[in-house]
C-alpha cells in the first residue's frame, strides 16, 4: 500500500514558551509515551502506524535533546538524548527505530560542525520534522551495494532507484539515501517526501519491529537540486574521526536496551496484578514466590546490564565531540568500540530477558492480546542489523591493540 503524503507533514510547531531544556522535555513528552506503550501490542496486532504521537514526539523536540541551546536545542549531554531513546523504546521500540534518521541528525550537525547543509538540518529539527532515509537496496549485490543512480540534468541531478529498509519513511517529511552517478561517486540526497517521483510503501514485513515503517521508497524521475546533494569522491577528505556510523549503532543499541526496560516493566505488572501461585506454591501471592522473585531479578539485571553499557558507551562517544586531529582519530576509535561493546551487551541482555517474562505467570500470559512475544522478535530484528560476532572480533583486535575498527559504518 502507499501513504498519502499529504497525512504525513505536520504542521510546523509554534514557538514554545519557554526555552527547551532536557529538565522540560522528558515530563513533555511522557504523556506521549504512556500512550504508545499502552497501545504498542494492539496496533501491532492491527498494524496501525501511531502516525500522530510519532510526529508529536518530534514537534516535542524529543531529537533536539542534544542540540546546544545556543543552537534552539536542549543544551543536554548525547547521555541524555541516549536516555530520552531508551525511554521512546520502552514504550514501543519501534517508533524509536522509526526516528532513529532524526536522532542521527541531530547527532551529525552538533558532533561535525562541518557537516553539509548544516544549518538547514538544524531548522527542520527545530521545526519538529521527522527524517528518515536508507542507503540500503535488494539489488541482489553485496550489502551495502548502490544501484540507484544520480545523472545530471541541467542545474540538477535526476534519480531512479528503489530503496528498502527505510527506516521511518512513512511517518517522515524528508527522505535521505545514496545514488550512484555514471562516473561512480556517491551523491547523498536529502529531498522532501512530497517531492514528484517520490513514492513509498508500507511493505516491510519482518516478524518483530512491524510498525517501523521501514518499507521501499521508489525514486522515479526524482529531482535533486544542488542544495539537497552531497557529492562523494576520492578527493573528498576524510574526517579526522571516520568512525561515522558510531552514533547509528548506538541507537539500535539504545532500542534494546528499553525493550530489556519494558520487559521488566511487563514481568512487573503481571505478578503485581495477574499472576496466581501454582497449587504447589510455598506463597499464597506470586509476589512472594521465591522463584518468581528470582526471575524477575533476572529479568531487572538484564535490563540495568543493557542501559548501563549503552549510557556509558555514549559518555565516550560524547567525549569525542570537538577533538581534533590525530586525539579525535585515537577517541573515535576508542568510542567506536566502546559502541560495539554496548551493543552486544545489549542485544544479550534483550534476547535474554524477554523470554524469561514468560516464567512470571502461566498459560494466560501467552494470550495474544497481551502480545509479549513481541519483546523477543522486536530484540531479534534490532540484533540482526549488525552481526555481533564481527563487533566482538573487532573489538578484540582492537584491545590487542592488532588493528583499529573498520570504517564501514557498522562501529
Amino acid at each position: 500500500m502507499t501513504l498519502d503524503v499529504a497525512d504525513a507533514v505536520p504542521e510546523s510547531p509554534s514557538t514554545p514558551a519557554e526555552p527547551l531544556t532536557v529538565a522540560r522535555l522528558r515530563p513533555a513528552i511522557a504523556p506521549v509515551l504512556a500512550r504508545l506503550a499502552a497501545s504498542a501490542a494492539r496496533r501491532e496486532q492491527t498494524r496501525e502506524h501511531p502516525l500522530d504521537d510519532v510526529r508529536a514526539l518530534a514537534r516535542a523536540g524529543a531529537a533536539l535533546a542534544v542540540v546546544p541551546r545556543e543552537e534552539g536545542g536542549a543544551g543536554g549531554s548525547l547521555r541524555d538524548a541516549v536516555e530520552v531513546v531508551i525511554d521512546i523504546a520502552r514504550a514501543d521500540s519501534n517508533v524509536a527505530q522509526a526516528l532513529r534518521g532524526t536522532f542521527m541528525s541531530a547527532w551529525a550537525v552538533v558532533s561535525r560542525p562541518d557537516a553539509p547543509h548544516r544549518d538547514q538540518t538544524l531548522g527542520r529539527l527545530r521545526r519538529g520534522h521527522i527524517l528518515a532515509g536508507t542507503g540500503n537496496e535488494r539489488s541482489g549485490g553485496a550489502s551495502g551495494s548502490v544501484h540507484t543512480t544520480a545523472v545530471r540534468s541541467g542545474d540538477h541531478w535526476v534519480l531512479n532507484g528503489e530503496k528498502y529498509y527505510s527506516t521511518g519513511g512513512l511517518y517522515a517529511d524528508w527522505f535521505g539515501g545514496t545514488a550512484k552517478t555514471p562516473e561512480g561517486a556517491v551523491l547523498r540526497f536529502t529531498v522532501p517526501v512530497d517531492r514528484a517521483g517520490v513514492e513509498r510503501l508500507d511493505d516491510f514485513d519482518a516478524v518483530g519491529q512491524r510498525l517501523t515503517a521501514s518499507g521501499t521508497t521508489r525514486l522515479t524521475d526524482v529531482l535533486v537540486g544542488d542544495d539537497e546533494a552531497v557529492l562523494i569522491d576520492e578527493d573528498t577528505p576524510v574526517p579526522d574521526n571516520p568512525w561515522q556510523g558510531s552514533y547509528p549503532q548506538l541507537h539500535l543499541a539504545a532500542i534494546e536496551a528499553g525493550i530489556a526496560a519494558r520487559v521488566l516493566d511487563d514481568a512487573l505488572w503481571w505478578v503485581r496484578e495477574k499472576a496466581r501461585p501454582i497449587k504447589h506454591s510455598s506463597a499464597d501471592r506470586s509476589v512472594d514466590d521465591p522463584y518468581i522473585r528470582r526471575r524477575v531479578g533476572e529479568i531487572a539485571a538484564h535490563a540495568r546490564a543493557a542501559r548501563s553499557a549503552v549510557v556509558l558507551a555514549a559518555e565516550e562517544l560524547d567525549e569525542v565531540r570537538g577533538l581534533h586531529g590525530e586525539e579525535a582519530h585515537r577517541a573515535g576509535a576508542s568510542a567506536a568500540v566502546a559502541v560495539a561493546e554496548a551493543a552486544v551487551v545489549a542485544i544479550d541482555a534483550a534476547l535474554s530477558a524477554a523470554p524469561l517474562l514468560f516464567d512470571v505467570g502461566g498459560g494466560s500470559l501467552t494470550d495474544r492480546e497481551f502480545g509479549y512475544d513481541r519483546h523477543w522478535r522486536n530484540a531479534r530484528v534490532v540484533a540482526n542489523h549488525n552481526p555481533r560476532d564481527w563487533k566482538l572480533a573487532v573489538a578484540g583486535a582492537y584491545r590487542l591493540g592488532a588493528a583499529e575498527p573498520p570504517t564501514s559504518g557498522l562501529f
